[in-house]
């Protein structure tokens, strides 16, 4: 039975990389480093609950345990497919929010950087793909593929993705998916 059950857990994990017919490839490479699919969550805004994107994290050693993966020097990559427009505004506002929610103790060490990842934002589109590539020492910034900049710190590093991570993710949801469980 126990068998049963991790084959059928190994299962939803491994074909865990369609969300709202927004495909991740499994595994990717950053900087030489082999990275897996973590999970993929969903984040979605007001009562509503209105689509805003799929997030895909990938690790370089996947776990359910969010603290392990904040904790981990390793590389780590998190991208944002969004399924609607977003305008900058409304990303530099859920910043702040995610910021003051999973990091409000470390917010004066941050805050130039959370003002400089501010100015890298852009207008996002349907379709087009936000990446944060945390390597040893900052965070860098990709927008439709396209370098946008870098924010130095780990610590800056492991704020941003507790965003996500953190006691208070956008949705409860988004963060049980991006540990493996189902995207909903």
């Amino acid at each position: 039975m126990l068998l049963a059950l991790g084959t059928v857990c190994g299962v939803q994990t491994a074909h865990a990389k369609d969300c709202l017919s927004v495909s991740f490839p499994d595994q990717t490479t950053v900087g030489g480093n082999t990275l897996t699919l973590n999970g993929l969550g969903l984040r979605q805004a007001t009562m509503l609950k209105v689509n805003v994107y799929v997030v895909g994290l990938y690790v370089a050693k996947p776990s359910t345990d969010a603290n392990a993966i904040l904790a981990a020097p390793a590389p780590k990559l998190l991208i944002l497919h969004f399924v609607r427009n977003v305008g900058r505004s409304d990303l530099n506002k859920a910043w702040d929010e995610g910021f003051e929610a999973n990091a409000k103790d470390q917010l004066g060490a941050l805050k130039e950087r959370i003002g400089k990842l501010k100015t890298l934002m852009a207008d996002m589109k349907t379709g087009e793909r936000l990446s944060f590539t945390h390597n040893p020492g900052g965070v860098s910034v990709d927008i439709a593929g396209a370098p946008k900049g870098r924010v130095d710190g780990d610590d800056f590093a492991k704020a941003l993705l507790s965003i996500w991570l953190g006691p208070n993710p956008p949705n409860a949801n988004l963060k049980a998916g991006l540990l493996g469980g189902l995207c909903t």
